[in-house]
């Protein structure tokens, strides 16, 4: 089972760049760094991630693994389905994966997760796992009205109040432990198959149809679930096709899912 050793900060530029200075440094795997405020925090294609100081979650995991560079983009789908299981389990709410990298409820974003993989001769030296989960937030940038949500926000539409005081905290030790667990199968595995069941039930794109954003041309299909290795399986007209996580998005055809 993977050891962990969590370290915090008041203040930092970014959990996933601690995590690549630490991991320079011969870290070991199993190191978890968070903080209370990033101030450089980055999602996925580089984009920004801003997480006030309380509101939010944002936490990063070094993982040192030695299975083949291929079957690593999964660590992205494990990771989502570790934060679905953690919020569930500790308050109760139901969310979704919005396939690779998202958590979701009501059409709206609660999670965003950034893999970052530093490859030595084509081998991966290390792995970051780097989750930023909104909880206690209540206000965003107008642009994110429609695509943003919080833990605090979607409580109070179930008729509750907001979450504990403590809840960033739990919640986050209840991330990688679900984490932890589902590695250690994920390592022998080297797939997903053990968990695939699981994952397409809360797939908010599945049988929904979709825009898959390829730089080459964007095409349309129907999301049918994920395969054993993490791609999504996206039917057109002519064909079932394989989407891999890499760099490529998928959007809803009428909004954000």
């Amino acid at each position: 089972m993977l050891a962990l050793d969590y370290q915090y900060f008041e203040t930092i530029d970014s959990t996933n760049n601690e995590i690549k200075r630490r991991a320079a440094q011969g870290a070991e795997e199993g190191l978890v760094v968070s903080a209370g405020m990033q101030s450089a925090g980055r999602g996925r294609s580089g984009h920004d991630w801003k997480s006030p100081v309380g509101e939010s979650i944002a936490t990063s995991l070094l993982l040192r693994p030695t299975l083949p560079v291929e079957c690593l983009s999964s660590l992205t789908l494990v990771a989502a389905l570790a934060v679905r299981r953690a919020i569930y389990g500790l308050y109760d709410i139901d969310t979704e994966i919005k396939w690779p990298n998202d958590i979701v409820r009501n059409g709206k974003k609660i999670c965003g997760i950034l893999t970052e993989l530093s490859l030595e001769q084509q081998k991966a030296e290390y792995v970051v796992v780097g989750i930023g989960v909104n909880v206690h937030n209540r206000n965003f940038p107008e642009e994110l009205l429609d695509k943003a949500t919080s833990l605090d926000m979607e409580s109070h539409q179930m008729g509750r109040g907001d979450l504990p005081p403590e809840s960033c905290q739990e919640l986050t030790r209840r991330i990688w432990e679900e984490f932890a667990l589902l590695y250690e199968v994920f390592s022998m595995t080297g797939d997903l198959s053990v968990v695939m069941e699981e994952y397409n039930r809360f797939l908010a794109n599945r049988n929904r149809q979709v825009r898959v954003m390829d730089p080459k041309e964007p095409w349309e299909g129907i999301a049918r679930g994920i395969d054993e290795s993490g791609a999504l399986l996206v039917e057109t007209k002519e064909d079932l096709r394989r989407v891999d996580a890499g760099e490529v998005s998928v959007r809803g055809i009428y909004g954000y899912v």
